[in-house]
Formats: structure tokens, C-alpha cells, sequence
């Protein structure tokens, strides 16, 4: 099947058509996170907040980069970077570098790259592709989830062989995002989640057992205040302590006194409220929906599918960060080790967060792009 694409933009007609506002929502977020960790640190730069700052920047060049690039490029490139993932993945498998019990990075001196991150756009960019060049009739056809489900079963193989559970069901979540908004039925979903349901005592035999003790401290943390439930212990306490304006910027007690464990990555959502309280969580979230809103509106001005089913897939696995972080830091899912996104220290999150975002504003650029299968 060949590809016909029509319209395209000089490089400095695309330089004038850069979205600034939403350049200017991802900095405030990221800003946020550049105080946590400043904060975190004791009122420092180092070694968190100085690294993060270097991480953004060096992301906003990718991003500018990426939103250069014209969207037929990306449309060409998704197979590519799929294959890319996977075989970074393989190497993760062979020679990763290990860390919390886990092999999931991949140590290149400046930064431990972790593919599976990078992995979820990937299989966005594929899948957007994909029901791109499907039919609207096609879809509604069982047989069009086969190719779908071959994309997203490797690399959840090979992430759940890490062990990283966290990001598998991220991935499939993703998937199970963009196979809904090609327009599949929704009995599908209800039959999925009943099986999901009716498999859930088998697969509890095959978890590991840093896996159960995480879904047992969820359901009563309180039974091992000292052991497993110590870190959503103490951060139900500084969520708690918080009140609603908060102690004050550097006053936080449980991060200072470093109660609070991981309040540099995935605890910092905690660290964030104790400080600034109720007004600044919802801030915070406030703001975290305000780009998933925009997003969404970018989506919905894109005239090709492929660059709209792209932007909302993308928008859905933010939000999805989003979600879980803060529902894990306040109890209500089990800590599974998901980040927040530009908030929480860590470079390949940083990083896969800044490509997304590239490929986003690429897509609304060429928003009345238009590229057809003939």
C-alpha cells in the first residue's frame, strides 16, 4: 500500500507556528518540580534540582527538534522506532544495568536510559499508524485487534521479564486507550475486563512476591507500619500534616527529617502538598489538566487520523501518569513506581515526556495535514 501526503511547511514557516503557550504550560509544570527538588534537597540545587533543570533544557532542544520534523516523518518513522524499542529492550535483557532489584536501564555514563519509558510512545505512534490506515468498518471486526495485540505483547514480554509489572500495565493501558478511540465496540472493553476479572486468582500465583506484598500493604498498610506500609504511611502523614495552605516552602517536616522516602521521584507529589497544602495539590493538578484539556483540543483540530489519534493517545498516557502517581501516593492504588510527569527526578522520564510533547506539536503544525492510503 503505497502513502500519499499532501501539504507540508518550510522549517521557518514551522518555526513561527511553534505553540509557545503550550511550550510555556510544560515549563510551569516542570518549574514545579525544579522547587521539589530543591526542597527535597534542603534548600540546594545539588545534586537534584541542578540535574533536572540540565535535563529540561537539554529535552526542550529534543522537543523543538521533534516538532520540526514534519508529521509525514514521524508517520514513516513509527515502525522504525517501534523496532528501535524493542531492540533496546532485548539489550536491557542481556546487559542492563540493575537497580531496586530490577534490570530495567541501560547505564550510558550520562544517563541511565530506560527503554521501556520510551517504549510506550513507540507503541502509541505504531498503533496510531495503524488505525490510521484502517477502516472505520474494520475496526468493529474482531480480527482487526490481532495486529494490536502482536505490537503490544513483545514489549510487555519483555518489560514484564524485568520485572517492571508498573510499566506493562501502562503499556497495555495505552494500547487499551487507542484501540478505544479507533472506535472499537465497548462490549469489547466489558468483556475484557470481566476476563481480566475471572484470571486475577491465577495470576496472583505467578506475581513475585514484591509484587503481592505491594497489592497486601495497598489493602492494609497498617499491618506492617514499620516494613512495606512504611512509605504510604508516612506519606498519608505529610499529606495529611499539610493542611490546606501547607507549612510553608522548605518547612515540610517529613521530607526534612527524611521520613519521606523516594521524595525526589515517586513520593514527590507528597512532598509538594505537605508544603503547600491542599491549594497547591489541586494547583498542581489544576495545571496537569489544563495541558490535557489543550492537548486534547490540539487533537481535535488535527484533520488526518493519524495525528489525532497520535496527540490523544500521547495526552491519555499523561493523564494516566498523572492518575496513578497521585492516587499511589495517597493510597488509593498500590505503589507501582510511576513518576510524575516533569515533576519527579529522573532523565529518561524527563525525556520521554519532552518526545511526546515534540510529537504533539509536529502534529498540530501540520494539523490540515492530510495523508491518505491509496
Amino acid at each position: 500500500m503505497s502513502i500519499r501526503i499532501e501539504e507540508d511547511r518550510g522549517l521557518l514557516s514551522r518555526l513561527q507556528r511553534i505553540n509557545w503557550l503550550m511550550i510555556g504550560l510544560i515549563t510551569a509544570l516542570a518549574s514545579i518540580g525544579f522547587a521539589c527538588l530543591y526542597s527535597a534537597a534542603g534548600g540546594s540545587l545539588s545534586p537534584w534540582a541542578s540535574r533536572q533543570m540540565m535535563r529540561f533544557a537539554i529535552g526542550l532542544g529534543a522537543m523543538l527538534f521533534i516538532a520540526m520534523m514534519p508529521t509525514r516523518f514521524w508517520f514513516r518513522m513509527a515502525w522504525p522506532c517501534y523496532a528501535a524499542g524493542l531492540v533496546l529492550l532485548l539489550i536491557v535483557e542481556v546487559m542492563g544495568h540493575i537497580g531496586m532489584g530490577a534490570q530495567r536501564w541501560i547505564n550510558l555514563g550520562f544517563i541511565n536510559l530506560q527503554p521501556s519509558e520510551v517504549m510506550k510512545i513507540a507503541v502509541i505512534m505504531v498503533l496510531a499508524r495503524y488505525y490510521h490506515l484502517t477502516s472505520r468498518y474494520h475496526v468493529s471486526e474482531w480480527h482487526s485487534l490481532i495486529t494490536p495485540a502482536i505490537i503490544v505483547f513483545a514489549p510487555v514480554c519483555l518489560v514484564m521479564f524485568q520485572p517492571d509489572l508498573g510499566t506493562a500495565l501502562m503499556i497495555i493501558m495505552g494500547a487499551a486507550a487507542m484501540v478505544f478511540i479507533a472506535g472499537a465496540p465497548f462490549r469489547w472493553f466489558a468483556y475484557a475486563t470481566g476476563a481480566v476479572i475471572a484470571i486475577i486468582p491465577l495470576a496472583w500465583h505467578f506475581m513475585h512476591d514484591y509484587q503481592k506484598k505491594r497489592v497486601m500493604t495497598f489493602l492494609n498498610p497498617e499491618s506492617d507500619p514499620l516494613g512495606a506500609g512504611y512509605h504510604i504511611m508516612q506519606s498519608k502523614i505529610a499529606l495529611g500534616s499539610g493542611g490546606i495552605s501547607g507549612k510553608g516552602f522548605l518547612e515540610g517536616s517529613q521530607s526534612r527529617l527524611n521520613f519521606l522516602p523516594e521524595k525526589q521521584t515517586d513520593f514527590i507529589f507528597t512532598l509538594w502538598v505537605e508544603e503547600w497544602g491542599l491549594i497547591g495539590g489541586l494547583a498542581l493538578l489544576l495545571l496537569c489538566g489544563i495541558i490535557f484539556i489543550y492537548g486534547v483540543w490540539i487533537a481535535l483540530q488535527c484533520k488526518n487520523k493519524f495525528s489525532r489519534y497520535l496527540t490523544l493517545g500521547l495526552m491519555i498516557n499523561f493523564s494516566l501518569y498523572v492518575f496513578i502517581n497521585t492516587g499511589m501516593v495517597m493510597g488509593l492504588l498500590p505503589v507501582v513506581g510511576v513518576p510524575l510527569p516533569l515533576v519527579s527526578y529522573g532523565g529518561t522520564s524527563m525525556l520521554s515526556c519532552m518526545i511526546a510533547f515534540g510529537l504533539i506539536m509536529s502534529c498540530e503544525i501540520d494539523r490540515s495535514l492530510k495523508i491518505k492510503a491509496i
